[in-house]
């Protein structure tokens, strides 16, 4: 992945849902992304169709269509397909993410391969493109770009995105889709691509295995092109001496040029593979191949491409075979010419019906071995860990030098709630020293009853809820005659009902019996505290004490007000008076009484009219507080009027 350039869609989120965390890999016709579904909260592979592309409704409309036939593709052995759609310009797939490598990383760090390991790469791809070819679809794109191996070993077949119908397959005129490399001759010459164009890459692909470099190299894509359709693929062993016959035979037999004499789709050359492998000794499979160096090539060769088809008269075309000297291949379901039941080692070779129902189970259920041994000395076995807990795990997984990828949990009736029910990859499997395993952690049983909690207290109840999976929620409190204070009067949903784990129950406590508060303001501090401590209640003084009308020394107010109930041992806090403030009283003699009310009231006292009993004067003759001198706050004035 080239991380040095700039890429405008890394760290969008494309159609409101996949979060592009990075660039994968660019190819001709997409680049792939490694991205996040914030949906689902899974990683996922994200290929976009290059825009250019995108502009095309037609291109699209086959995209779209060939994605939807692919995504029903189910198969061990194929990447899956989640999800097809639009954002503006952008075309996209979500597909499966492999954390691994592809073959053709493989191939560029270790050239050939033993024949072991290149026969356990291709039987599984030749599982996936069978169980593709009996569905009806062809690939058409078929190269070590689009073999990917995991890093638990699990090889898988990527990117459909040339995928056909087998029986929408027709002539095309002008150009090819495909990569110049792999690509078949009748490809190239008529346009033709049927299952037999799949056989034909894969034969290639077991000589680069098997060589370390292609068949026919060329300086330009044409001279490429020119090769594949005038000259046979060599035999390996042309290229690496030692190697058996055995192995020549299965590559000359999948890229015949004349496709008549190939076998007519992958689920026949895996049983052709299967029979060659049986004939193999552990010498032959474990035949270390020489050294190999980097071919060199055009970067042209390795991109799916949209390639000009030459034109017959300007190109001769011969499609002599090598089958003029090498017996010619009997069919899907014969063997390898020139291999009689006679000649096959003893108790060496299984008989074809045998060979026959394996291909048919393997293509139903895929090819799981891996090829981990590639990589072995880079991979760690995964520790068993169900039933444990996830601290537990986290602690093993570290010894064992891997990390936690992410915790899931799901229902299960078999492990206690908490603890490890599975993991991903199981336990025993192997993986990069450097990986990172899923664990699946047990919600408990599907349906959980509410346990009956009346008379436990608080702490206990809630550690109750937890234990059987259920979640403590809100707590509150009311009065009960019979429930001691601070233990459970009752739950919502109550005791016997059936939730599903993790729902949360509210919890009542009791408050204990109700006890009615009296009022005390205006007491003294003892006679108050005497009062309440003798229902139950607890007293407490306020340090800070307060002005009120109250003498000082008394009671000027309490928390919890006359008349309320409160809970045996709630606490009651008292605020002792200081008395009232002494105010300024303004001088209002000689003004009228209605004014002289007003300003006495607005200065906080009150006011007391004192007339004479004959008296026809409105205006204040005297005030009982002189004007100027302070009068406790809300005391009463008395202002006086003259008589006769």
């Amino acid at each position: 992945m080239d991380t040095t350039l700039e890429d405008p869609l890394v760290g969008r989120v494309l159609d409101g849902r996949y979060r592009i965390d990075a660039r994968i890999a660019a190819g001709g016709m997409a680049t792939v992304y490694r991205a996040v579904d914030t949906r689902l909260d899974r990683v996922l592979a994200l290929k976009v169709m290059h825009p250019a592309l995108a502009a095309d409704a037609a291109f699209v409309d086959r995209f779209i269509r060939e994605a939807k036939s692919v995504a029903r593709l189910a198969h061990p052995n194929v990447v899956a397909v989640f999800d097809q759609g639009t954002d503006g310009p952008y075309v996209y797939l979500a597909m499966e993410y492999v954390s691994g490598c592809t073959l053709r990383d493989v191939l560029r760090e270790r050239g050939a391969l033993q024949p072991r390991a290149a026969l356990d790469i291709l039987e599984p791809v030749l599982a996936a493109l069978g169980a593709a070819h009996r569905a009806g679809f062809v690939h058409r794109d078929m190269k070590p770009e689009n073999v990917l191996i995991g890093d638990d070993g699990r090889v898988k077949v990527a990117d459909f995105g040339l995928v056909r119908s087998v029986d929408s397959v027709t002539h095309t005129t002008g150009s090819v889709l495909g990569t110049v490399s792999y690509l078949a001759p009748e490809q190239i010459e008529n346009g033709i691509a049927d299952t037999r164009v799949d056989v034909y890459a894969c034969g290639v692909v077991l000589y680069e295995m098997l060589t370390g470099s292609k068949p026919h190299l060329g300086g330009t894509p044409a001279q490429v092109l020119y090769l594949h359709l005038n000259e046979d693929v060599p035999p390996p062993s042309a290229a690496v001496p030692g190697l058996s016959a055995g192995l020549d035979e299965l590559v000359a037999h999948a890229t015949a040029r004349n496709p008549e004499l190939r076998p007519t789709d992958a689920a026949a050359l895996l049983g052709l593979t299967l029979e060659a492998r049986a004939l193999l000794s552990d010498g032959d499979l474990d035949a270390v191949p020489p050294q190999a160096h980097a071919e060199e090539r055009s970067a042209a060769e390795d991109r799916t491409s949209v390639i000009p088809r030459p034109v017959a008269a300007e190109q001769p075309v011969n499609l002599t075979s090598r089958f003029e000297t090498l017996p010619p291949p009997p069919g899907p379901a014969g063997p390898p010419a020139g291999a009689h039941r006679s000649e096959a080692p003893a108790g060496g070779r299984p008989r074809r019906g045998v060979l026959l129902a394996v291909v048919g189970v393997l293509l139903a259920l895929g090819l799981g071995t891996g090829v981990w041994y590639i990589n072995s000395g880079q991979f760690t076995r995964v520790p068993n860990m169900l039933g444990k807990t996830e601290e537990q795990a986290r602690a093993q997984l570290s010894e064992a030098g891997l990390g936690v990828k992410g915790v899931e949990r799901k229902f299960s009736d078999a492990f206690d709630r908490g603890t490890v029910m599975d993991t991903d990859p199981p336990g025993g499997r192997k993986i990069r020293g450097n990986g990172a395993v899923t664990i699946t952690l047990s919600r408990g049983p599907e349906v959980v009853a509410v346990p009956n909690l009346k008379g436990r207290p608080l702490e206990e109840a809630k550690a109750e809820l937890t234990r059987v999976g259920l979640a403590p929620g809100a707590v509150t409190q009311a009065f009960s005659q019979d429930v001691a204070q601070g233990s459970v009067v009752g739950t919502n949903p109550p005791g016997g009902e059936k939730r599903a784990p993790d729902t949360a129950v509210s919890i009542v406590v009791s408050k204990g019996r109700p006890v009615p508060v009296p009022g005390v303001t205006g007491l003294s501090v003892d006679q108050a505290t005497s009062t309440l401590q003798a229902l139950g209640l607890k007293v407490q003084t306020a340090p800070e004490q307060v002005n009120s009308p109250s003498p000082a020394g008394t009671v000027a107010n309490q928390s919890i007000g006359a008349g309320t109930q409160a809970a045996t041992g709630d606490t009651v806090t008292l605020t002792v008076s200081k008395g009232p403030r002494q105010l300024p009283v303004p001088n209002v003699t000689g003004q009228d009484v209605d004014a002289a009310r007003k300003a006495l009231e607005a200065a906080g006292f009150k006011v007391k009219v004192d007339r004479p009993l004959i008296s026809f004067s409105n205006t204040v003759e005297s005030q009982s507080v002189l004007g100027g001198l302070n009068a406790p706050e809300g005391s009463t004035i008395t202002i006086r009027t003259k008589g006769l």
